[in-house]
């Protein structure tokens, strides 16, 4: 992770523990090339999980210390989820760091569990939102003191006007919701995890970088996810796993998270005209 924030407490007992690469665009390059060296060495691979909100001087910063380690064990993911979704999902990476998966299954699960995950917010303003589709009569609407509104960013964007017994389309399987609130009072979140029949809700602070991805700090983000082990476990078994052509590692998946690399596409060859003979 980029930011201490965005590494969420143990989920159990088996979860590993974050690393934090602090400060990265404001530390000496030689300092944290050292740092990303070291990890490199100590665990053979490194995963690092940061939000499309990161600021880009951290971006920009962690492309160059991958090229200049030349290594192809620093995979950079960026998924596209709000900051709290992406905290979740690296949580879940951690969980699963405890299980037998090989360096390259891990951190290509990281794709696949994006999909279970269901990341919104309830805003008090859409005026600068830019990641959801937004109406005109949305955009009107925020301007009307005390307005509200439900959004849902992913896996499919919604956004409803927060009224009595107006909710969102949720996840069709059971899942925990975590709950990280701003500077906007509301209780519309615990209805909604009851509509979604979440196990239960739980409270972590709102990621420093929230307020800039929602375009707003008036705001109550909330992440509806997969908390058992065992689940998660058996979601990322359960997908057909093969070898990276370039450089060899176990993924899943159509991309390599390491080297970025695609399986090539076999095009089978066109059929041979069959040559016109005369008969002896």
């Amino acid at each position: 992770m980029t930011s201490a924030d965005m590494a969420l407490p143990a989920q159990d007992e088996r979860t590993m523990p974050a690393v934090v690469l602090r400060d990265l665009d404001q530390r000496p390059l030689e300092q944290s090339l050292t740092e990303l060296h070291t990890l490199t060495e100590q665990y053979g691979y490194v995963v690092v999980v940061c939000s499309l909100a990161t600021p880009e001087p951290v971006v920009r910063r962690l492309y160059t210390l991958r090229s200049l380690l030349e290594s192809d064990r620093i995979a950079l993911f960026r998924p596209e989820l709000p900051p709290l979704g992406t905290a979740v999902l690296a949580r879940q990476l951690r969980q699963l760091a405890s299980c037998d998966l090989s360096p390259g299954v891990l951190a290509s699960a990281g794709r696949l569990l994006t999909h279970y995950i269901h990341a919104g917010a309830v805003l008090g303003s859409v005026a600068r939102l830019d990641r959801v589709p937004v109406g005109l009569k949305a955009h009107a609407k925020s301007w009307v003191p005390g307005s509200q509104f439900a959004v849902v960013a992913h896996p499919e964007p919604q956004l409803v006007k927060v009224a009595p017994g107006v909710t969102l389309k949720g996840p069709e399987f059971s899942t925990w919701m975590l709950v990280a609130k701003g500077q906007l009072q509301t209780d519309w979140v615990a209805g909604l995890a009851e509509a979604w029949s979440a196990h239960g809700l739980r409270e972590t602070p709102l990621p420093a970088e929230s307020p800039r991805w929602w375009g707003t700090g008036r705001m109550v983000e909330f992440c509806s996810h997969l908390a058992d082990l065992s689940v998660l476990y058996q979601l990322v078994t359960s997908v057909r796993q093969s070898l990276c052509h370039w450089c060899g590692i176990e993924v899943i998946g159509d991309r390599c998270v390491f080297c970025s690399a695609t399986p090539p596409v076999y095009e089978p060859p066109a059929p041979r005209a069959l040559e016109q003979r005369t008969p002896a």
